[in-house]
């Protein structure tokens, strides 16, 4: 029984390096849809997979190490060929160089997570988690279209045709590479236990949720990952802010 109990995690996280293969796969057969996906399945093995071995007491140095791994190659070089072979090889050198600098922070995030590893990471992430990074590069191409005829359908015709420019996809990938390696601080759900009491309110708002991503996954994944990259840049400016203050 033993046995089996640590066999599960790791064949989680070998499932979520599998995934994040297979992304990889389809990214170079230009199938980008699946590529997007693919990471986002990733990103669901991931979670259970740390879940599974925290609620099971296996948390082992293989484990750590198997899943950081794994982490590179789901978080960091699928996403990193995704959105290269999607957009950024239409700007040539520098475009390739965005992908390997998103490829690099993820590896370096990961290598820095792994260091530093304590207490302090349960409540919070010291740089945007590299699952983060790579669900925004995979919803952002899965929800392209749609934001684009969305802005044009409430008559937005000047944002959609700045969208559909690929400048803005070149600066969102240093930009998410920049966050990695940062010192902005996100929140943090490993220690959620979802076995203790909540408010009946909670359940109602999760299940209008989930009821929401089932009716528009792409889009409301895709304002999701938006909205919680930004909340720990609005946080770390504010917190600047506050220390000007306090020394002025």
């Amino acid at each position: 029984m033993k046995k089996g109990i640590y066999l599960l995690p790791n064949l989680l996280t070998l499932t979520s390096m599998f995934l994040g293969f297979y992304s990889i796969v389809a990214s170079l057969n230009a199938d980008y849809g699946r590529a997007a996906w693919a990471i986002m399945a990733a990103s669901i093995f991931d979670v259970l997979d740390g879940w599974v071995a925290r609620l099971t007491h296996t948390t082992t140095r293989f484990g750590i190490q198997i899943d950081s791994l794994s982490d590179v190659i789901s978080f960091g070089v699928a996403p990193g060929v995704l959105v290269y072979t999607w957009t950024l090889q239409s700007f040539g050198k520098i475009g390739w160089l965005g992908a390997f600098f998103l490829v690099a922070c993820a590896a370096l995030r990961l290598a820095r997570f792994n260091v530093q590893m304590g207490a302090e990471e349960k409540k919070h992430f010291t740089g945007l988690p590299t699952p983060a990074a790579a669900l925004m590069i995979a919803t952002t191409v899965l929800a392209y279209d749609d934001m684009v005829s969305i802005l044009e359908s409430v008559g937005l015709s000047r944002l959609a045709d700045l969208f559909t420019m690929d400048y803005w996809v070149l600066a969102l990938t240093f930009l998410l590479a920049g966050l990695m390696v940062s010192k902005v601080t996100y929140h943090s759900m490993k220690e959620a236990n979802l076995t203790e009491r909540r408010p009946f309110g909670l359940l109602v708002f999760v299940v209008a949720f989930l009821a929401v991503v089932a009716y528009h996954p792409s889009l409301v994944l895709f304002l999701v990952s938006i909205a919680y990259v930004a909340v720990g840049i609005g946080e770390a400016l504010l917190g600047l802010v506050k220390r000007d203050r306090a020394a002025a």
